[in-house]
């Protein structure tokens, strides 16, 4: 395959005129770190579980999620106050919804907090806010309740995302990059955050499915500032938003099921997920590189920021693509630092993205400037931004 056109595109590391860039990143976790290596013996502990098939089986999970760290907001004082959470078939959501409210706003502030640090300009400078959570659910939404704890100015204009799951923070970025495009001299506070306390139940042979999450789902909250035309005196833009686009797969509704029940959330993974992303993941990057414009391609010339949804999407991803095992690293580090985190992830792949980048320019190494942005969620819905690193 070819190189890119980089007569069509350009290829000056400076942003595009009127084209929306990541401007800066933060990210904040809870403080219960989780070792993998101690889960399965701590979770059966705190269920008061003593199955040793289920208990087995998640050994043996554990061990193929390629996830060696964890942040969770569950802890021994929440179980001591909510013991029910534990207990099979209760009714709990109100429970879970106390604290999951709490919790995600709490880590959506700190992440916001350092992004806004990293980014150098004033809050008060912040026009609009993306929120993102499939952790929480009231009225008014997290939105307001970031803004709030932010002490953003109540014109501030505000777009909730709810229940978009892993797909969810590529899809709060392609909306961010309509916003920050649409409206000149504008600056968005991307803001995702997340909390496995809404699913959290005790192991049990009616659902094995759901140890899948408890060997691979984590917590924690990340942010972006998203804007077009920086400020050359006091903003560096790391990435631009060329090209974003959305596809949804008819039929495969059931392939990432959830749904919110007086138990909390009840999710299940369909087998059939990393076959299905495999299969189709080749034509939506072709239909995204053509979107964009792009003559030519090579896979391998290209960044991948791909959410880290588990070893085996990574791994047929790779094998679809047939990618250099180079390409995905940022997405495993991503996994095995902090599990897979839902709609976070992509903020946590990208600034090890940014690690590799600089590792590569101080070895005087070519590194790639046009990449991908890629995640996968509920429909089953694909989400892709064509990207630049600017980040020089």
């Amino acid at each position: 395959m070819g190189s890119i056109d980089a007569a069509v595109l350009g290829s000056e590391k400076k942003s595009n005129p009127g084209k929306a860039t990541i401007l800066a990143l933060g990210k904040a976790f809870p403080h219960q770190l989780v070792m993998q290596e101690y889960l399965v013996d701590g979770y059966f502990k705190t269920t008061k579980c003593d199955d040793p098939e289920l208990k087995q089986k998640l050994t043996r999970l554990c061990k193929t999620t390629t996830v060696k760290t964890r942040y969770v907001v569950m802890s021994e004082e929440i179980l001591k106050k909510y013991p029910e959470l534990a207990i099979e078939g209760g009714s709990t959501v109100t429970q879970r919804l106390d604290i999951c409210n709490d919790a995600v706003t709490e880590m959506a502030v700190e992440a916001s907090r350092a992004c806004i640090k990293n980014w150098g300009r004033s809050i008060s400078d912040i026009t609009h806010v993306v929120y993102v959570s499939s952790s929480e659910a009231r009225l008014p939404g997290g939105d307001l309740y970031l803004a709030k704890g932010l002490g953003l100015s109540p014109d501030t204009h505000r777009v909730l995302l709810y229940f978009v799951g892993c797909s969810g923070g590529v899809a709060g970025l392609r909306v961010a990059k309509d916003i920050a495009e649409n409206n000149p001299g504008s600056r968005v506070l991307l803001a995702t955050s997340e909390t496995t306390i809404i699913g959290f139940k005790p192991p049990s042979v009616d659902r094995p499915y759901d140890l899948v999450g408890v060997a691979l789902f984590g917590d924690g909250a990340g942010a972006m500032i998203i804007g077009s035309d920086p400020d050359p005196i006091c903003e560096k833009p790391l990435f631009e938003l060329h090209t974003a686009i959305q596809n949804f797969l008819p039929e495969t509704e059931k392939t990432i099921d959830g749904r919110l029940t007086e138990q909390g959330i009840n999710f299940k993974l369909s087998r059939e997920l990393p076959q299905i992303i495999e299969d189709n993941v080749e034509n939506f990057c072709k239909k995204l590189i053509g979107k964009a414009g792009l003559a030519h391609k090579n896979y391998n010339q290209m960044f991948w920021a791909v959410h880290p949804g588990g070893p085996a999407i990574l791994n047929r991803i790779e094998k679809r693509l047939n990618l250099s095992p180079e390409k995905l690293s940022p997405s495993r580090r991503a996994l095995m630092d902090c599990g897979n985190a839902s709609s976070n992830s992509i903020v946590y792949v990208l600034e090890y993205m940014l690690e590799e980048s600089k590792k590569v320019r101080n070895m005087n190494e070519e590194e790639d400037e046009w990449g991908l942005i890629l995640a996968f969620g509920p429909g089953v819905t694909f989400e892709g931004i064509i990207a630049r690193n600017l980040d020089v």
